[in-house]
């Protein structure tokens, strides 16, 4: 095999395919990515067994082949070389070495055989539909944050992606929850999506895929099985094992008799929390909002740090309140709210609490308090 390839165009290709691999590898060939030169184009793979991403960037190809080399060892070899420069790749049948040449500096890398590399049994995928990058994006960005990183739940470290209704509208809607905060994110359902099956997207597989969209301006071709979910765009096809498991009934968690409503403005309310956070035990991160009409006091006390107390203007014409959250996840929920008004429902100081964007209706969010 022969090839030589802009750096600049193999550096990102590279930076995506070895983010898939482990740094701990106890099959070797796991280590690896699989170069394949042939047709004016290098094909790169990575694998972890669950997840699988083939991605394709254009070469000068002289010599049609394939070999393995160590990914994160080849990722930070090209990183270091020149801008602008061309990479040489090579490979020598008789020693099973893979020469890189770039400018001045020559490497030579052990290299594991092809046929060791594992490939993900190709499955039929009976649904498949379309989703732009920007809709898949707000999907994935609006609903991450609340996936559980507890193994021993193992069906809640994921994104549950699936057909649903809202009135009679037919929607996709994105859920996660690791039992503190919820996170539901709906879409208009796209064409060949209503007989998709509901799915648990792995953690990894979704911070994979954000990775690649930040790049990517068109539609993402999805498609899915009951048990694998495959990304198709540019030049990039990502393959992955879903979550063997069910995602509990997270309607039961909405709470739909909160009489309560709160409307703040997200940014200085964010703010408020944040700074008065500062003074929060590291265990608890727990603040208190007294909530009255027109005025709400975060507080958070610390027999370590003192206390600190901030006022906002508010919206509110109900009976006084007090209530506490746990500071981090109040950000990470009002974080994802770009309009100026933030909407509290909230039925008492014990249970759950709703939070909506008041100029966006597709996305729903629910935390739990804490008592302070």
């Amino acid at each position: 095999m022969k090839f030589i390839i802009e750096r600049a165009k193999l550096l990102p290709s590279l930076a995506h395919v070895q983010s898939v691999v482990e740094r701990r590898n106890t099959i070797p060939i796991l280590s690896n990515v699989l170069l394949r030169a042939a047709d004016g184009k290098l094909s790169l793979s990575a694998t972890d067994m669950d997840l699988e991403i083939v991605e394709s960037v254009p070469a000068e190809v002289t010599q049609v082949g394939a070999t393995t080399a160590p990914a994160h060892t080849l990722y930070d070899i090209v990183r270091k070389l020149q801008d602008g420069s061309n990479v040489e790749f090579e490979t020598n049948p008789e020693s099973g070495v893979l020469s890189v040449r770039g400018g001045r500096s020559n490497f030579r890398l052990g290299c594991l055989p092809t046929e060791d590399f594992p490939q993900m049994a190709g499955s039929t995928m009976p649904v498949s539909f379309s989703l732009g990058a920007a809709e898949l994006r707000t999907l994935i960005d609006r609903a991450r944050f609340a996936i559980s990183t507890e193994e021993t739940r193992y069906y809640l470290n994921g994104i549950y992606l699936h057909a649903a209704r809202s009135g009679d509208v037919p929607v996709l809607r994105a859920v996660a929850t690791d039992g503190h905060r919820l996170a539901r994110v709906e879409m208009p359902l796209p064409e060949g999506a209503a007989d998709m099956p509901g799915v648990i997207v792995p953690r990894k597989t979704v911070a994979e895929v954000r990775k690649l969209l930040d790049d990517v301006t068109g539609q993402i071709e999805i498609s899915l099985s009951d048990t694998k979910l495959r990304f198709a765009f540019d030049h990039v096809v990502l393959t992955s094992k879903l979550i063997d498991g069910t995602f509990p009934d997270y309607e039961r968690v909405i709470p739909s008799g909160n009489d309560k409503v709160l409307e703040v403005n997200p940014r200085e309310f964010a703010s408020a929390v944040d700074r008065v956070a500062t003074i929060a035990t590291e265990k608890t991160r727990a603040v208190k909002l007294t909530i009255d009409r027109g005025s709400l006091t975060v507080s958070a006390n610390s027999p370590e740090s003192g206390s600190a107390t901030e006022e906002l203007e508010i919206v509110y014409t109900s009976t006084p309140l007090e209530i506490g959250f746990n500071s981090r996840y109040l950000l990470d929920i009002t974080q994802q709210i770009e309009g100026d008004g933030c909407r509290l429902t909230i039925a008492d100081a014990a249970s759950p609490t709703i939070i909506r964007d008041t100029s966006d209706g597709s996305a729903l969010y629910v935390l739990m308090p804490m008592r302070v």
